[in-house]
Formats: C-alpha cells, structure tokens, sequence
C-alpha cells in the first residue's frame, strides 16, 4: 500500500454546481465560493454562479479546469488531480466546482481519492444533479406513484453494441421503472435498440431536456423507437439528459418551466452592475435568458462638497434625491462623518420615485415627497403644489451630468437650491464582447434600460451599429428619448419608472 503524505494546511471543496440554474447552488457550496481562495471551474458550471462569486468574493482565483468533448484545449483528470494537490499544499482553500453533483458521473470520487492518497484535507458538497432536476424542470418526474416506482441512472458513454459493458440493457428494459440516460446523444440509438431488443415495447414514452433548468432548456418528446430521431430532427446536441418511461407522459400535465411568460427570450440588462441583480432575478423568474453587461460602474466623487453641506445641514429645508445612488453615496459620507438619519430629522425630503424612496427607506427614512410621475418634471410639479418649497433653501444631491430640469424650475419658484454632484456613471465595456456576438447573430432579443446614462454606456461599449440590432423597453421618458437619438427602437416604456414597472413593460411586449 502506497504511504500517504503528511497532511497539509489547505482544503479543497469537491462542490457540485447543479445542473445549470443558480438557484439550485446548495447554501453550503454558496458560502465557500464567497470565502475560497481559488475555484477550480467545470465547463458545465454556470457562468453566472462564477460571476456571482467574484462579486462577493473579488479577489479569488478562477480557474478554468473544464472537459470538453472532443477539444484538445480540455485539461486531462490526472492535470486537474495534480493542480488539486498542489493548491492545497500551498495553503489555498480550494473549491473544485463541477456540474450537477460530484458523484454522479462527475468523477468526484476519483478526485477524492488522488486527495486522499496525499493527504490533503478535503469535503464533499453533494449538488443537485441534472438528472433529476432537468426532467422536473421539464414536467417529468423521475418517479410516480402508480406509473414508476424506481429510477436507474445510467451513462450514456457506455456502447451498448460492444461486447464488454457494465449495463445490462436486458435487465432495464424488464425493471419497468425510469431509465435516465446521461451524456448519450451519440450514442442514444444503440441505446433504444438495446432497450427494445430486450423486450421494452418501441412505444415506451421517451424525452430529451438539452440545457435543462438553464433558460435555453428544449425538450423532445417521442418514444423509445423515435427519440434518437428526434433528437438529430430538432439539432440536440450535449448537455442532455434522456428520460425513458412512462412517466414522460406526465409531461403534458405538470410542465411548468418552458410556460413562463418570458421563456426563452433572451434580454440585455444594463443597469450598473451594483444595481443589476434586483432586474435580472425578476426577469429570469419568469424565465428570461439574462445577458449582464455592466456597462456602468457608479465611481463616487470627491466628497468634500457633500461632506460640507451635510456639515450645514441645518439650513436646508428640503433634500433632493433622484436615484438609488445618490442615497448610497450619501448614506456613505453620513456614516464616514460618524452621523446617521438622526443628521436629517429637520430636512423635508423629495425622492424622485419609488427605488429612490425605498433605497432611502432602507435607511429607515420615509419620503416626504414622491412624485405620481417618476421624473424630474414629477418632482418640480409635486413640489410646486406644496406651500412650504417656495423660497426655500435645497440641497440637491445628483449625478454628474445630471440634466438641470430640477434646479432650474426650485430656481424658477425662488428656492436657493445648492447643486451637489455626488457620483458619475462610468461606462466599463465590461462583458461586451459575448454581447457583441450575440448581437451580431441576431441572438437578442431586447435590451432594458433604466437610465439615460445606461443607454450612452451600452452604445459605448457594443458600437452605434450593434446597439440598433435589438429593440429596447425603456423605463421612462427621458430613457425614451436617449435611446431614439441613438436610433434604437423603443417598443416599449414602463407606466411607472420602476423596476417593477421595466418588468411589466417587458412582459406587455413580449405577450
């Protein structure tokens, strides 16, 4: 028996990913990707748990360990066992992030092993695997009370046809429960034969989920005699997992994934990257492929000047705010200057609308004043009903750049009002270029926008030519207005300038 190595400080994660959709990351591998030193990614892990990580977790190392049929770019088992090893022995605590679970066809325990027999300290994260959770996002039950009482996980690597194999087609074909077949697109007609020359009726229902749980996800349905048919008729190609038996059929009653409204469109997000994550969850939920492209960053500027009109906060008797950044940026000079919303008690407070107001209620501070009409013209009108803004001193807190509607007409009603540019947007190119192939394609199918700003950001960082190819939901007026001197085609503007109301309006377009 080989002697093993003395163990050493660091740790690797044998974690599992699930199947595609980031919502099926297991709490306990989330954390570890927040706090590892390195991640050691599969192909088949979803980009956006990887993009999620470097969020919360900036300065990690990702690196791409992935195996891809048929490339000669693939790092080979006994490459990604010695990496492993060495990353451990170095002190790293290491996540090893595969697809699904790492023990069902994932080669997890190898790994394990090679990490046990150095002695490098090691756990296993279980993950939701593909092939239960790609036929239930398909409205397949592996199991049913009635129609299927056992399910039999089986790789589709092995060739039926050759003369040594470790299945026993025969035996599945009489079990009479549900055969789940992993990675078997080539290999899936020799399969079904084999089924069916051991005795399974050729009208056995049968499916084929490509990218299942992801927003791309297809299904084919046949039986076990048409399946590999199907298969090539509609251009499957891997990821796919096959379900044969008569539990396919429940398909029909219990599909609820490729019904949600937004399913299979794919939709360009281009909030700053900060902000992103509340739009993109609403619209994936309803089933939208979402592209990021934080083609801004919000960079704060110098904050002396708002550090002394906080300083003189006394003297004001309102407080503008027109963004969710402009609350963040204040909030975060306040508590620099040891202060908190004890500071505003004496200041009336006007939000330009509802993600404004909310962002400051976060704070625990209510909005005096937020507007029917979520723009700066919103604001001038519901301010100019009051009998306590005229003449009044205001502290207006605003982007750099920010259009002068709103000093102009306090100006135009007597008010003193003091400017204050707080933060500008700064356009990143950030994943542009997946962006720009896709838009090149003809992938798009719209793009969203918040801002005036997101609009000069995303034609920066895609081109003037590109950024026309798909059509844009607009979350306002002024948003409108940007993106049709860009000659992009609004077919849609929210009702309220919101992020719920960006929602609708997508929803409205798309039904």
């Amino acid at each position: 028996m080989t002697e093993r190595k003395a163990a050493t400080h660091g740790i690797v994660y044998l974690a599992g990913a699930g199947p595609g959709d980031p919502g099926l990351l297991t709490v306990r591998a989330h954390d570890l990707l927040a706090t590892c030193d390195v991640i050691a990614t599969d192909a088949l892990a979803n980009p956006a748990i990887i993009a999620t990580a470097r969020v919360a977790n900036p300065n990690v190392d990702v690196l791409d360990v992935g195996k891809r049929g048929g490339s000669s770019a693939s790092a080979s088992q006994e490459d990604i066992n010695a990496l492993l090893v060495r990353l451990a022995r170095d002190g790293k605590r290491v996540v090893r992030l595969k697809g699904g679970d790492p023990l069902v066809f994932g080669r997890g325990s190898e790994e394990a092993q090679a990490l046990a027999e150095a002695g490098v300290a090691f756990e296993i994260v279980p993950g939701v695997t593909a092939g239960v959770a790609a036929p239930a996002y398909a409205g397949i039950p592996v199991t049913h009370r009635g129609v299927a009482t056992s399910v039999t996980f089986v790789t589709g690597h092995e060739d039926p046809s050759k003369s040594e194999t470790q299945t026993d087609w025969a035996a599945l074909a009489r079990a009479g429960g549900t055969i789940v077949l992993y990675m078997g697109v080539k290999t899936l007609p020799r399969i079904a034969d084999a089924l069916m020359k051991g005795g399974m009726s050729p009208d056995t229902p049968a499916a084929a989920v490509q990218w299942g749980t992801h927003a791309r996800q297809r299904t084919v349905t046949a039986t076990v005699s048409t399946i590999a048919e199907a298969v090539t008729r509609d251009e499957l190609s891997a990821p796919v997992i096959s379900v044969i038996g008569d539990v396919v059929a429940l398909r029909d009653e219990i599909g609820w994934f490729e019904r949600r409204p937004l399913f299979g469109k794919r939709i360009v997000v281009t909030r700053a990257s900060a902000q992103a994550a509340g739009l993109r969850a609403r619209l994936a939920e309803l089933g939208a492929e979402v592209i990021d492209v934080p083609s801004l960053r919000i960079e704060p500027l110098d904050p002396a000047p708002l550090r002394a009109a906080l300083d003189r906060i006394a003297d004001y008797a309102w407080l503008v705010l027109t963004s969710q950044n402009a609350v963040a940026v204040l909030w975060g000079v306040l508590r620099e200057m040891d202060r908190d919303a004890r500071a505003l008690a004496g200041v009336r407070i006007a939000c330009v609308g509802r993600s404004t107001a909310d962002a400051l209620l976060g704070h625990g501070i209510a909005a005096d004043v937020m507007p029917a009409r979520f723009v700066a013209e919103g604001v001038l009108e519901a301010m100019a009903t009051r009998d306590d803004v005229r003449g009044a001193r205001v502290l207006y807190v605003a982007a750099e750049g920010a259009r002068d509607v709103l000093p102009s007409g306090l100006s135009e009603l007597g008010c003193a009002v003091d400017l204050v540019h707080a933060y500008r947007s700064v356009s990143t190119g950030e994943s542009a270029e997946p962006l720009r192939d896709a838009l090149s394609r003809g992938e798009v199918d719209l793009a969203t926008f918040a801002s005036a700003s997101a609009v000069r950001g995303y034609v920066e960082a895609v081109g003037a030519e590109l950024a026309r190819r798909a059509p844009a939901v607009s979350i306002g007026p002024v948003t409108s207005d940007s993106l049709r001197d860009s000659e992009i085609e609004v077919v849609a503007e929210a009702e309220e300038a919101s992020i719920g109301g960006l929602v609708e309006a997508v929803k409205r377009w798309v039904s």
